[in-house]
């Protein structure tokens, strides 16, 4: 849907493909195109173009600042810093994410080795910790990459930064929209591309139930 893609194609869910967009094929290749993706998915977010985060089936998706303040109004996740601990109580975040949050908060925008460390998750161990409360955070939208950094000789490592910090602008408009208009407004969206899914898979893709679903396209 214009607004929002995955960085590859997901299997039997319709939602538009960065990678079919630019290489005009569904089987994915790491090829020029894919190279290319792998390069916005940092420059996008830190340019404050777009925030990229494992959001869709915990898969790599882009969404643009316009769609931004609905999905932040669904996930209720338009918050700051001093809601960290709440969120955590509420059992919505893990203590792991609880840590990685106040990380970011504390010292900034943070490569994935930095921020390991400043929630000393260090170890083998460690890292599977951090991994699984990454995802979390990002599944809530309350974490975005935001560039990369060149830290050891092999891959560069993910940045990662607040989405509160990072789209400040976007993250008040949601203040302001009802979880119930959001569905609205991204329902309508999503069927005018794509009229013959049925609502029990919007639902599904979407992480709603049946019945906001049906309530979103007024059905």
């Amino acid at each position: 849907m214009p607004g929002s893609a995955s960085s590859s194609p997901l299997k039997n869910v319709p939602l538009g493909s960065l990678y079919y967009a630019v290489a005009k094929r569904r089987d994915v290749r790491w090829d020029k195109y894919a190279q290319l993706i792998w390069k916005w998915k940092d420059e996008l977010p830190k340019k404050r173009r777009a925030l990229y985060t494992k959001y869709f089936k915990g898969r790599g998706s882009f969404l643009s600042l316009q769609l931004l303040p609905y999905f932040l109004a669904i996930e209720g996740t338009a918050v700051g810093a001093e809601q960290a601990d709440a969120l955590y109580k509420m059992g919505r975040i893990s203590h792991h994410a609880l840590e990685l949050w106040q990380a970011l908060e504390k010292h900034g925008a943070l490569t994935t080795l930095e921020l390991r460390q400043a929630s000393k998750l260090e170890t083998p161990a460690g890292n599977k910790r951090f991994k699984k409360a990454m995802l979390e955070l990002q599944g809530l939208l309350l974490v975005t990459h935001s560039g990369a950094a060149q830290e050891t000789e092999a891959w560069a490592s993910n940045c990662f930064d607040l989405v509160a910090r990072a789209f400040p602008r976007q993250v008040r408009q949601a203040r302001k929209i009802s979880p119930e208009n959001a569905r609205t407004a991204i329902a309508r969206r999503y069927r005018t591309l794509y009229p013959t899914t049925p609502t029990v898979q919007i639902a599904r893709l979407f992480g709603w139930t049946k019945r906001q679903a049906l309530s979103a396209l007024a059905l």
